[in-house]
Parts: C-alpha cells; sequence; structure tokens
C-alpha cells in the first residue's frame, strides 16, 4: 500500500529520556473491552466503568500516530483489551499503515476472531502477531480464559502462517500448580514450527494480590532451565520487546521470556504506552498517565502534541517497583493492553 501521509520534521527532538534510553516503539490500546475472563487478568469479565469517556476516533488516532513517528517511532503494535473487537479495526490499521516511517504494525489479540480474520489483517498491514494460548489442553485452556476456543484459536494460527507469515508469537503466562507443567510440551510444540514460544511471568495488580502470591512462578526458574538445556540467548534488535528471546540448534522455533522482576528489566525500555482515552502511560505499572486527547483533535495541533509527550518524557521513571510490591495504581493488565 502507497504511504500518502507526509511527516514533516519541525525540528523536535527525538524521544530519548533522562536515561538516555531511546523510543521507538508505541503501544496503542484502542479499547479496553475483553471477551475472555482469564483468571490472572479480568476473572470475573469485562465490567464496563460508569461514565467512561470513550475510545479514541479513527482521526485522533491519526495524529496521535503522525506525531509519534515525527519524534522517531517506528512500531506501533496494536492492543486492548481484545482491539479486533473495534469494528474500525481494519481501518485503524489500514491508517496507520499509510504513516511515513512506521515500519511495524503488531498486533496483540487473543486470538478469537483470527482464524475468520487474518487474511485481511495482513492485507490492511499487520507485519506481525502476538495471539495468547495459555495451556495446550483445551480444557485447562478453557479452565484459564473462561471461553471454549481453543481449537479455532490453533487453526487460527495454522491459517497465519498458510497465508505468509513467517513466525507468530505465542504468549502464555505460565503459573505455578495451574498450567507451568506443561512448560515441556510447549517446547515439543515448538520444535518444528516458526513460533517464538513468549513465557510471560505473571504481575502483581492491584486486584490481584492474593493471585499472585499463591501462584507466581519466577521466570529465572525457567531461564535456567533452557540454558541447561543447550538454548542459547539472542541479542536484540532496537525495535524488538522486552522478551529475552533463546534459540536451540535442534527448534525450528524460539523462546521469549518476559520478566518483570529481573534486575534491570528496565534499562532497555524502548516503549510508550496510549490508553484507549488517550492517556499516554510512561510505564505499564506507573501512575495516572497523561492525557493527550485534547491535542488529538487537528493536525494543526501537532507540534504542541508532540512538545506535550516529550516533555512528559522527561519525567519518567528509571524503573519499576515491581520488586518492592508496587504495581503502581494498576488494578489489571487489560486497562492498559499489557
Amino acid at each position: 500500500m502507497q504511504k500518502t501521509i507526509p511527516i514533516k520534521n519541525v525540528g523536535m527532538s527525538n524521544l530519548v529520556d533522562n536515561f538516555q534510553r531511546e523510543y521507538y516503539y508505541l503501544r496503542l490500546s484502542i479499547t479496553d473491552i475483553c471477551n475472555f475472563r482469564c483468571n490472572y487478568c479480568l476473572p470475573n469479565g469485562y465490567q464496563p466503568e460508569k461514565n467512561k469517556p470513550s475510545f479514541l476516533t479513527l482521526s485522533e488516532i491519526e495524529n496521535l500516530i503522525a506525531a509519534f513517528a515525527t519524534l522517531g517511532a517506528e512500531k506501533v503494535r496494536i492492543t486492548g483489551g481484545e482491539p479486533t473487537l473495534r469494528k474500525d479495526f481494519l481501518s485503524i490499521v489500514e491508517s496507520i499503515n499509510q504513516v511515513e516511517n512506521i515500519k511495524q504494525i503488531a498486533l496483540t489479540t487473543n486470538g478469537y476472531r483470527m482464524l475468520k480474520d487474518v487474511d485481511d489483517w495482513k492485507k490492511a498491514g499487520i507485519t506481525s502477531i502476538n495471539v495468547s494460548v495459555d495451556s495446550l489442553d483445551p480444557r485447562m485452556f478453557y479452565s484459564i480464559t473462561g471461553v471454549n476456543k481453543f481449537d479455532e484459536i490453533m487453526r487460527g494460527i495454522d491459517r497465519a502462517f498458510d497465508i505468509g507469515y513467517q513466525k507468530i508469537k505465542v504468549n502464555s503466562v505460565l503459573m505455578k500448580s495451574i498450567n507451568d507443567h506443561e512448560f515441556n510440551q510447549f517446547l515439543l510444540w515448538i520444535k518444528n514450527k516458526p513460533i517464538q514460544m513468549r513465557f510471560i511471568e505473571l504481575m502483581q495488580t492491584g486486584e490481584m494480590d492474593n493471585f499472585f502470591n499463591k501462584y507466581h512462578l519466577s521466570g529465572k526458574v525457567l531461564e535456567e532451565k533452557l540454558l541447561r538445556s543447550g538454548w542459547k540467548l539472542l541479542p536484540k534488535s532496537y525495535l524488538d520487546g522486552p522478551a529475552k528471546v533463546f534459540k536451540h540448534p535442534d527448534y525450528q522455533g524460539e523462546i521469549g521470556l518476559i520478566m518483570p522482576y529481573e534486575k534491570n528489566f528496565c534499562a532497555s525500555c524502548n516503549r510508550l504506552r496510549v490508553s484507549s482515552n488517550g492517556k499516554l502511560h510512561l510505564c505499564l505499572f506507573g501512575e495516572e498517565g497523561i492525557d493527550l486527547r485534547d491535542l488529538l483533535q487537528s493536525h494543526e495541533q501537532s507540534t504542541l502534541l508532540q512538545a506535550r509527550i516529550f516533555s512528559a518524557l522527561q519525567g519518567k521513571r528509571e524503573h519499576h517497583f515491581l520488586h518492592n510490591g508496587d504495581s503502581g495504581i494498576r488494578q489489571h493488565l487489560a486497562s492498559i493492553g499489557g
């Protein structure tokens, strides 16, 4: 698709914080609605807030992405809730795909619509897909997610390969005494498949303290298992997310570990987040957020918008405080896209 929206450099510095970290990667939530009831995130299902602001419109998203692209962003990840529930999801992707300088448009999805819609996602401009599969046992999958869609999601992954995706990233939250016994089964699954299997360490949030204390499994345990079995750590690209990626000569797939409790986890941070109602979040476990929405109403506000984003970034902390049991104000991860 031809790029049609020119981005003019207005002299603003690229996104660099006070700790000399550079930001090329925007995680944009376009909805906080999710149709799964994962036990580690939304065990009671989605509960809409009263008098909640509306989600960002297509034109507001266009203005936001244009500003971030001018400031050096090259990758946009579309998240939710479940982003594909938005009726204008494809229009949003197509619009982002027309912004000059954006090289990658990634999607994080629960896979609910993948089998039916992945062809359209690719045509619209989605360059990479992360899909959640927390168990390879359909009954355990249902127990964790509250939905009976395992077979359909697995066929959706196969369909993505059929239409030309070279690699699919699969996310799984491994939890002690729930699904951690499936670790070796996941490894066997990717032996002859180009899947990056990403194990995400359970994170503590305000509503889930007791759940965290009971089921948290340290990612270091998994890392030690991999290293003992001959897996090697791969170098990172500047556009990569937080996963430490491991490769083994006998496996076509890869393993990614996301370990937010690891020392120096935040040292390589390269991503900022904007919520579905237009607030800039400097950290997944930060505070209330900086409102950008009043500056998303026209292209003419772009210089002011860039200045606000850049100024806000200078207040970004060196690291989160998860290791101290401080998860900020985040009650659950669905509210900001993880």
